[in-house]
Order: C-alpha cells, then sequence, then structure tokens
C-alpha cells in the first residue's frame, strides 16, 4: 500500500525536492508535491511550510520540506502544534527522530547533505516506527504544553 507523504520547498531546496519527488514516486509512494516547481524565482520558506502544514492537519500525511540550510523550514514548521518537524543530517538523525520523537516532518538542508544521503534519511523515516513507551509521556508534554511569550 501506498504511503501518502507531502513535500514541498523554496528556492534553496528546488533541486533536492525533485530528485526526492522522482524517488519516492519510482519507489510507489503517493507524493503530494507543493511547490514551488520552477526554479530561478526567489519564494519565501514560511509560505511553503504553511501549505505544507495546512494540509497535514487536514490528513494523517508525514511530510518533507527542503531549504537552503533547513533552519528556516525548521523553524516557520514547528509553529504548528500538530507538526514535529525534525531537522536531520544523517541516518541516525532520520531513524531517532521517527523513534524518540514522533517526527511527522522530516527536514533537509540541500547546500549540507548530499543527494544519496538525502535519500537514505527519507527512506529511513518513512520506514521507522516510533517507539513510544518512555518517549510517549515527552511527546504527550509537548502536546500539552503552553507557549511562553
Amino acid at each position: 500500500m501506498a504511503l501518502d507523504i507531502l513535500i514541498s520547498s523554496d528556492h534553496g531546496g528546488i533541486k533536492l525536492k525533485s530528485i526526492l519527488v522522482s524517488h519516492l514516486k519510482t519507489n510507489g509512494f503517493n507524493v503530494g508535491d507543493l511547490g514551488p516547481y520552477e526554479a530561478g524565482a526567489s519564494v519565501d520558506y514560511p509560505d511553503y511550510a504553511a501549505k505544507l502544514a495546512d494540509e497535514m492537519q487536514q490528513n494523517n500525511f508525514k511530510g518533507i520540506l527542503i531549504c537552503g540550510s533547513g533552519i528556516g523550514m525548521s523553524i516557520a514548521v514547528n509553529r504548528y502544534e500538530w507538526v514535529r518537524g525534525a531537522l536531520v543530517h544523517d541516518e541516525t538523525t532520520a531513524r531517532l527522530c521517527r523513534e524518540h520523537n514522533d517526527a511527522n516532518v522530516i527536514i533537509l538542508g540541500e547546500r549540507i547533505i548530499g543527494e544519496l544521503t538525502a535519500i537514505s534519511c527519507v527512506n529511513i523515516f518513512l520506514n521507522t516506527s516510533f517507539l513510544g513507551g518512555h518517549h510517549q509521556k515527552r511527546i504527550n508534554k509537548l502536546r500539552n504544553s503552553k507557549i511562553l511569550m
């Protein structure tokens, strides 16, 4: 059965997004590409993080976000209470963000991570389950926390 996954980027992640969309579709995944679709024009990462977060609120999808470093997308998408986005740089962080943190969005930096490592991280992210147990109480604390300003 194909897993539904959403993907989006800003202009700094459009090349890696294209590679990942192709990889995922080749491997039988149903991919929702939320843009942008053309290289060259500068776009704002908060807009594309919001698109992904809004779609995730309506459905139980996992998500992939990409920008130049991954930092901007990470900051932007984690403002939504139903998102647990993890900026990953290698296979270990891709696995741990699922096992320990039940991350539902993986965030990558096109200028930081190589294409093969990015593909490996996405594969691990999509095929790793949350361990639950003592990790669940921490996720519950995140869900119940109040933002202090």
